[in-house]
């Protein structure tokens, strides 16, 4: 993959994939499959991961008083009628982990939106800690009969330190993240892992830490996540007592601009930034701009001759 492929960006974008995949743009309907989570129902806590919201991470996802995932796919194809280009679209599990629920339910709502004509894959956002050999099984059917569709399992690692998972409340040990991954892989069902950038105390030297672990693991998609303060969180007590600061807006595209450099070409980039809800978003509030700090990043990266996996190795 060189940078030909990459349709004008300086890395290799999930826009980019899509266009090489289907000749064409994709859109994500981000839905709500109302379950919860380890980490909230008193299996592992009641609190959540320290920032995460009232809305499990999903607070973008389509809702509407427990509608179906098949009404919440309609309404979300609804928004983008007026688009002129693409025709396909990503049913994205968001809110909360969306394996956790009895294998029933999970395999309705995923043929639910599997079967929508519209739908070219699916995107499941999970716990490592939350993939049984049911589950595991279940998607392995799943990719064999549905197989013009793709089938894509998100994983929030966050960091491969220890101690900031711990802060964190995070809930499983790297050794997890590695076992959930491994089957994972063996079961040919990619994999897009989450990390955040900003944690409390982390140095940009340990984030580059948790970028050469990926490289090592070479996953097919990363989402690099900025860290956001919000309401009703732990997190926000915590910056609020002026504990930590969360980076500037130079601050964060230095980080995320080293971290793509750092990154296999190869590894698709499924997200460079993020959208804290404006109600809710305590800071950094420079985030609210989302063109503006994509638009920054690639003049920026364009100054310094900078383009994703231009100081890999391996």
């Amino acid at each position: 993959m060189t940078g030909t492929d990459w349709h004008g960006k300086p890395y290799y974008s999930l826009d980019a994939y899509c266009k090489n995949t289907f000749a064409h743009k994709c859109y994500k309907i981000a839905l709500n499959a109302h379950m919860t989570c380890p980490n909230r129902d008193g299996t592992l806590g009641t609190r959540g991961c320290i920032f995460c919201s009232e809305g499990g991470s999903g607070d973008f996802a389509i809702e509407n008083q427990g509608q179906s995932i098949e009404k919440q796919l309609a309404e979300g194809l609804s928004l983008f009628r007026s688009k002129k280009t693409g025709s396909h679209f990503i049913a994205y599990f968001q809110a909360f982990t969306n394996t956790y629920a009895p294998i029933d339910y999970l395999e309705k709502v995923y043929r639910e939106a599997l079967d929508c004509p519209s739908v070219c894959g699916i995107s499941i956002a999970t716990r490592p800690d939350c993939l049984s050999e049911e589950v595991l099984a279940l998607l392995y059917n799943l990719r064999k009969e549905y197989s013009d569709k793709f089938i894509w399992i998100e994983l929030g690692l966050q960091t491969i330190h220890e101690n900031t998972a711990a802060f964190i409340r995070r809930g499983y040990p790297l050794s997890c993240f590695e076992d959930a991954y491994l089957h994972l892989q063996t079961l040919g069902i990619p994999v897009i892992v989450h990390m955040i950038l900003g944690l409390p105390h982390e140095t940009p030297e340990m984030i580059l830490q948790t970028i050469e672990y990926l490289n090592r693991l070479h996953p097919f998609g990363v989402k690099l996540q900025l860290l956001h303060v919000l309401k009703y969180t732990d997190l926000a007590e915590y910056y609020l007592s002026g504990d930590f600061d969360v980076l500037t807006k130079e601050e964060y595209l230095s980080l995320v601009s080293q971290c793509l450099t750092h990154l296999s070409p190869e590894i698709v980039i499924h997200r460079v930034t993020g959208d804290g809800p404006k109600d809710i978003l305590i800071a950094p509030k420079w985030s609210c701009n989302k063109r503006d700090v994509l638009n920054s990043l690639h003049k920026l990266m364009k100054d310094t001759g900078a383009c994703q996996g231009r100081d890999f190795s391996m």
